[in-house]
C-alpha cells in the first residue's frame, strides 16, 4: 500500500512538473516578407532554435516567413496590435513612428556594405535607434545588410535622365522615391508579394531592388535589363515589440540581442557572398547587366530632392557619411 502511495505520489509529482513546464514556456510570433530560401528565414529559424537552447525552452519561437502574418506595414502595425512579438524590417517603415531614423534611405548616403556595418556600430546609429524606441516603444536589437538595390527594366538605362517617363514599382516609402523621381520616373507603390505580377502584366515596367531579391523573387524572368544604379545600400532591422521587450528578464534581454545579433552577422555574410557572384550568374542566363553613371544619379538627386522634406536631419547624414 505504501510502495503504491509512493509511485502514485511520483508520478503526480512528475506530472505537475510537466505541466509548470510547459505553462512555462512562452510561444512568440516571428514574421517577415522574406522567401524561405533567403538567409533573412534561414537565419531567424536558426535564432529561434538558439535561443529556444539558451533559455533552456522557456521560449518557443515560431518564425512565419512570406508575408505568411501580413505584408510589411502590417506586421509593423502587428508590433503594436500585439499579433507578433518580432519582425525584420526596415528602417523605411521605422521611419514612419521616427523619421530621422529614416535617413539612411537617402540615395548613395553608403559607400559600401561595409560602411553600413561601421554605421551600426557608431553613435549616429544609438542615437537614431533610441529616437525609435522612444517614439514606438519597439527596441531595434540587431541589424543585418539587405543587399545594394539596383533596378531592372524593360528598357536600357545609362543615365538619370534615361528613366523619364518610366513605370516604375517602389515601395510605399518617401525615401525610396527620391531617386526615381528625381530621374523622372512614375513611381508606383506595389506590394512587394504582387511586384512579379505586375512586371509580367506590364503594370509596371520597372523596379529596384538588390540583386538577391531579384534572383529569390525571379524578377529576371520578366525584366530584360538590370541596371546598377547602386542607389540605397540597404539594411534590415530585427525589432522586438514594447511589450516583449518589457516582459524580459535583463538575463533574456542579452540572450535575445546576442542571438539576433549573430543572426544578422550570419544572414550579411551570406548576403555578401550571394551577391558577388550574382553578376556573372544573371550574365550567363542571358540577362543584359549594365553599369551606369553613377556621379550624374546622385548630382541629380542632391540637385533635385531636398532630405529634410522627408523628415531627415542633415547633420546625421553628415555625421553617418562621415562614418569610416
Amino acid at each position: 500500500m505504501k510502495f503504491g502511495m509512493k509511485t502514485l505520489l511520483a508520478a503526480t509529482a512528475v506530472l505537475m512538473a510537466s505541466a509548470i513546464g510547459a505553462q512555462a514556456q512562452t510561444v512568440l510570433k516571428w514574421a517577415h516578407v522574406y522567401e524561405t530560401s533567403e538567409p533573412f528565414h534561414t537565419e531567424s529559424v536558426w535564432a529561434a532554435e538558439e535561443i529556444a537552447k539558451r533559455t533552456e525552452g522557456r521560449y518557443k519561437i515560431d518564425v512565419f516567413p512570406a508575408s505568411q502574418l501580413g505584408k510589411e506595414a502590417d506586421i509593423n502595425q502587428g508590433l503594436k496590435l500585439g499579433t507578433v512579438d518580432i519582425i525584420i524590417s526596415g528602417s523605411s517603415f521605422a521611419s514612419r513612428e521616427y523619421p530621422p531614423i529614416g535617413v539612411t534611405y537617402f540615395p548613395y548616403t553608403f559607400r559600401d556594405p561595409s560602411h553600413l556595418i561601421a554605421y551600426t556600430k557608431s553613435d549616429v546609429f544609438k542615437n537614431l535607434a533610441a529616437g525609435y524606441e522612444k517614439a514606438s516603444g519597439n527596441h531595434i536589437t540587431a541589424v543585418t545588410y539587405y543587399g545594394t538595390r539596383h533596378t531592372t527594366s524593360n528598357k536600357p538605362i545609362a543615365k538619370c535622365a534615361d528613366m523619364a517617363g518610366l513605370k516604375m514599382r517602389v515601395p510605399d516609402v518617401p525615401a525610396y522615391l527620391a531617386m526615381p523621381r528625381a530621374c523622372g520616373a512614375n513611381t508606383t507603390p506595389i506590394a512587394f508579394a504582387e511586384v512579379y505580377l505586375a512586371l509580367q502584366n506590364g503594370t509596371v515596367e520597372a523596379q529596384e531592388n538588390p540583386l538577391t531579391t531579384i534572383e529569390a523573387k525571379k524578377f529576371f524572368e520578366v525584366q530584360k535589363h538590370i541596371v546598377l544604379t547602386g542607389h540605397i545600400v540597404d539594411h534590415l532591422n530585427t525589432v522586438v515589440s514594447k511589450s516583449r521587450w518589457a516582459s524580459l528578464s535583463d538575463e533574456d534581454k542579452k540572450i535575445f540581442t546576442e542571438v539576433m545579433q549573430q543572426a544578422a552577422e550570419r544572414s550579411t555574410k551570406i548576403i555578401e557572398e550571394r551577391e558577388n557572384g550574382l553578376v556573372a550568374k544573371f550574365k550567363q542566363r542571358g540577362i543584359d547587366v549594365a553599369e551606369v553613371d553613377k556621379a550624374d544619379f546622385e548630382k541629380t538627386v542632391m540637385e533635385k530632392v531636398k532630405m529634410e522634406d522627408f523628415g531627415y536631419k542633415k547633420e546625421d547624414w553628415e555625421a553617418i557619411r562621415a562614418v569610416k
